[in-house]
């Protein structure tokens, strides 16, 4: 079980990596006077190279046949690169530094979920009883960093980042590497999780759904900024949602149940919607702090069900890669449009606007999903019964 501890570690170490990278890096970009449409194009351009990145990393994870090794290249250059980005204030500096941060950081992402749910499978405990850690160091975290932030300004995050980093270096170091498949890696094998119909309406849901989170990621501290809100109340605002997720991801082996996971989407889907179109309509920044606890009803319901779904339908020997594909989704093409289209409609007609259409995406992204199930779900259903 010692491998079990380093990982549940390593994933709140990581996860308050990315609490400084991804709510708090517009917040910086923000201080250093950069103009919404001028964080959208580096966060949107960072998706660009998130695709790119992603896909390598998790095809060379798979062909090396090593999660640990991969892991541990990719988090020292992140600690030294995010050091160098929280303490640039030019414009062409922070978006050199930004891109970089997102090669290295952002395919550690669907490499330690697969290392997860390897792991939890391989020692007979949910991938939730696991991943409550990274939800509990990203809630951690970003209350520390917005602390941080407003005692020691905005460079301090430079020594915040690099030190998280290389403390999770050498957990990473630790750690013993996930199981491998027996079977080899084959196109062929990839080629036919991709042909599937099903998977590919399945991938479209996802990317549906990730489009307003992720414009909801970029610019809430942006907006509870421009409401008169400080870095404190936007550290709150993501402790608050990131440790409501904490309770989701521990009891998840009561309530997510394998062939229900896309009406369990749908149902996240619909609290999506809620969580959106009540944020358009408020004023005040700490109310619209307290509301970000719909956390709970939303993100790890929706990724834990797409997470399960995902590894029943993928074959096995490109577990790594089917992981990336998904968070190349959500944290990658989803972003590059929530980050460009996002900053263009914030910077025209302000973040009332902006709410009101991610939540109209949300409710597509309800919508779709229910005819999904219609489709598709029921057929598990009795799938499952007759099993």
């Amino acid at each position: 079980m010692k491998a079990i501890r380093l990982l549940k570690s390593f994933n709140f170490l990581y996860f308050g990596l990315l609490a400084i990278f991804i709510p708090f890096l517009p917040v910086y970009l923000a201080d250093q006077g950069l103009l919404p449409a001028q964080i959208g194009f580096i966060i949107g351009t960072g998706g660009f190279v998130t695709l790119i990145t992603q896909p390598l990393w998790g095809m060379i994870s798979d062909k090396t046949r090593t999660i640990r090794k991969v892991l541990l290249l990719l988090i020292f250059f992140s600690s030294v690169i995010g050091y160098f980005l929280y303490d640039s204030s030019s414009y062409l500096q922070l978006i050199l530094f930004a891109m970089l941060l997102y090669f290295f950081l952002m395919p550690i992402d669907p490499l330690t979920e697969s290392l997860n749910f390897t792991m939890a499978e391989k020692s007979g405990i949910s991938y939730g009883s696991i991943r409550t850690y990274g939800a509990l160091g990203y809630a951690v975290i970003s209350l520390i960093t917005g602390y941080v932030m407003s005692y020691f300004g905005a460079n301090s995050l430079a020594f915040l980042f690099a030190g998280i980093g290389l403390i999770s270096f050498i957990v990473s170091w630790m750690m013993p590497d996930a199981p491998v498949s027996g079977k080899p890696v084959t196109l062929s094998s990839l080629k036919h999780f991709f042909s599937n119909k099903e998977t590919l309406l399945f991938l479209l849901l996802v990317f549906i759904c990730a489009v307003p989170a992720r414009m909801n990621d970029t610019f809430l501290g942006v907006y509870i900024r421009e409401l008169g809100g400080s870095a404190k109340l936007v550290g709150l605002t993501w402790f608050l949602a990131a440790g409501s997720e904490i309770v989701v991801f521990a009891l998840s082996f009561w309530w997510l149940r394998k062939g229900k996971e896309i009406i369990i989407i749908s149902f996240a889907a619909a609290f999506f919607f809620i969580r959106y179109f009540v944020s358009a309509w408020i004023t005040d920044p700490q109310l619209l702090a307290y509301l970000q606890v719909m956390q709970l009803l939303t993100f790890p319901i929706f990724y834990s069900a797409a997470i399960q779904y995902l590894y029943r339908i993928v074959p096995v020997e490109w577990r790594a890669t089917g992981q990336t594909v998904l968070a190349l989704l959500f944290f990658g093409v989803s972003g590059i449009i929530a980050s460009y289209i996002g900053g263009a409609i914030y910077g025209a007609y302000g973040g009332k606007t902006l709410y009101l259409f991610i939540s109209s995406i949300s409710f597509v992204g309800m919508v779709f999903a229910l005819v999904l199930y219609r489709i598709y779900g029921t057929r598990l259903d009795t799938a499952e019964e007759a099993v």
